[in-house]
């Protein structure tokens, strides 16, 4: 073989190898960016979000995962910010958050723009033609509510009275009851709103106790769905009083103490894992989660807001293993494989719920997974 037949072969080689290594995906960092509140009104439920991160994924195939957490201040303009810096500038493959539906649906639009996929912890439901890279881990408004309207026809509730935030969270909740109302027969006799930074509802309660419900849904958001509760309790109301999932934190205990005593409302199943029925489907996912966060951070860490992130970091898990197989992190083939196989998750059992996604679905929260729950001597008690 001739000097020139052979330097031709190994070029040759060498250019059959190089094409090989470019066929399969090259080792590269994954960057996920979070988004959440940290500060700011709601602050409570960011910090309870953020204990999920440590327990997530550090690597995958081999590849590093970096989590980028940002603060959006409680503020959509923030949001919208961070996220503009995430896919700017960080380059992320998936963002994590927000905890605030306001926040969540100023973000779809800079996700549906750079094509990264996002998986919110808020309920957004973003119109069709907003939807193609915004996912969410949170069960909707009805599925919520509509449990506890389940409980309050069971109690026999003709008439209800609603206290909730001025805002598009109070708005939702109050929408999903006047529906699931609607369908029980039950009547809404008394509709009263409060600003999120209100530390003040004498008025609104008062005006709802006139009306003389049978009883009384608040629809707040973590600690300052508080102040109606104990308003009406030390005004001398006896009749049953409901709270949004949103309440479900250690802060609202803390800050309603014993007036908040028998308070029902709907959660996610991990917040009482250990209580659940042996056959209950997020049982072992959430009593196997539950050890590894009380474990590092204490037993009073436990709640639905940690646990919905979890899942979210679990679906993402999920979807990066199948894009991976084709596509280089980092790269845009990449995020449209996670949002690809985020589509096609079916029957993913997490702590929080089961979800089965589709093009058309981008939640597919399970509602079986939903329970309900009261306060019983200060702690959270499944309702039988």
């Amino acid at each position: 073989m001739t000097t020139r037949n052979k330097t031709l072969r190994i070029k040759t080689q060498l250019a059959a190898l190089a094409l090989a290594l470019s066929a399969g995906p090259a080792l590269a960092d994954i960057n996920v960016g979070v988004v959440f509140s940290l500060t700011g009104p709601a602050a409570s439920l960011g910090a309870e979000t953020k204990k999920a991160i440590e327990f997530m994924p550090a690597s995958l195939g081999g590849e590093k995962i970096n989590y980028i957490v940002l603060d959006d201040a409680t503020d959509p303009t923030n949001a919208v910010k961070n996220t503009r810096k995430l896919v700017g500038e960080d380059k992320v493959d998936a963002i994590i958050g927000p905890n605030l539906i306001t926040n969540g649906m100023a973000m779809v639009d800079v996700a549906n723009e750079a094509k990264v996929p996002m998986l919110s912890i808020a309920p957004i439901d973003p119109a069709a033609d907003k939807r193609a890279w915004a996912f969410r881990v949170e069960p909707t408004a009805d599925i919520m509510v509509g449990r506890v309207v389940e409980d309050m026809k069971a109690k026999g509730v003709k008439t209800v009275g609603f206290i909730g935030f001025s805002d598009s969270w109070g708005e939702l909740l109050l929408k999903a009851l006047t529906q699931t109302t609607q369908a029980a027969g039950i009547k809404i006799i008394a509709t009263e709103r409060y600003a999120r930074t209100d530390t003040s509802v004498t008025g609104q309660a008062l005006k709802v106790l006139s009306a003389r419900p049978d009883a009384v849904f608040v629809g707040g958001r973590g600690p300052p769905a508080a102040f109606p509760h104990t308003t009406l309790r030390e005004r001398g109301y006896k009749g049953p009083i409901y709270q949004s999932h949103a309440v479900a934190n250690k802060e609202f205990l803390r800050l309603g103490g014993k007036n908040v005593e028998g308070a029902r409302l709907p959660v996610a199943p991990v917040l009482v894992a250990e209580q659940l029925p042996d056959g209950h489907p997020n049982k072992t996912a959430g009593v196997a989660f539950l050890q590894q966060l009380e474990g590092k951070l204490g037993a009073d860490s436990r709640s639905t807001f940690a646990g919905a992130a979890y899942d979210a970091g679990l679906l993402l898990e999920n979807a990066m293993k199948e894009a991976i197989k084709t596509a280089k992190p980092g790269t845009a083939e990449f995020r449209d494989g996670i949002r690809k196989a985020l589509e096609s998750t079916k029957g993913l059992v997490g702590v929080n719920g089961t979800y089965t996604l589709s093009a058309e679905d981008h939640g597919g929260y399970d509602p079986k997974a939903v329970v309900l729950i009261e306060v019983a001597n200060g702690k959270w008690s499944l309702v039988k």
